[in-house]
């Protein structure tokens, strides 16, 4: 196993941490504050504003999760490869890390969409109304699931994090690499 690793666990949970609670306050707090506008016609413009203030704040914690993320497998790799567990756990946090960044850009494409039509009138930042042209709702119905994936898939990033850190203690490590040696 490497020593300290400070820095670039640092940047590997506050990366994290900033998506997760960036994708979670803006499904609740932004877009729920959006539908609250007195003006239906305001309610995408808010929405749009708020998300387009906040992906450059959000690229920069993907690319302190992903160069966090990438030291840290450098780092461990003795150790993922000799520790049961240890590597399929990392594949899978790989796995869902990248589709996790797919649905992020996914949803800003959608986002952007919904930023150039705006404003159009709407019940909310990602519920349409009767009077909101089909394209913008097109783009409101994909973004009211994927509002919710982004916290989910990072929420679970969250768990595997810490799954990780529990495999890093000197007792799992002594018993994952046994029980490799075993099989």
């Amino acid at each position: 196993m490497a020593g300290r690793q400070t820095f670039i666990r640092t940047l590997h949970d506050a990366g994290l941490a900033a998506w997760f609670g960036g994708s979670l306050f803006g499904a609740v707090g932004l877009n729920g504050a959006a539908a609250a506008a007195t003006d239906p016609s305001e309610r995408t413009k808010i929405a749009a504003a708020g998300w387009a203030k906040w992906a450059p704040v959000n690229a920069v914690a993907l690319a302190a999760h992903t160069v966090g993320g990438i030291g840290l497998i450098a780092g461990n790799a003795g150790r993922v490869t000799a520790q049961k567990g240890a590597r399929s756990n990392t594949t899978l946090k790989s796995v869902l890390t990248l589709a996790a960044m797919g649905v992020t850009a996914y949803s800003g494409l959608q986002g952007a969409k919904l930023g150039k039509n705006s404003p159009a009138p709407a019940h909310g930042a990602t519920e349409p109304s009767a009077a909101t042209p089909e394209d913008v709702a097109a783009a409101q119905r994909r973004l009211k699931v994927l509002q919710w994936s982004i916290p989910a898939l990072t929420g679970v990033l969250l768990v595997m994090t810490a799954q990780q850190g529990e495999q890093q203690k000197p007792s799992q490590i002594a018993k994952g690499i046994l029980a490799n040696v075993r099989t």
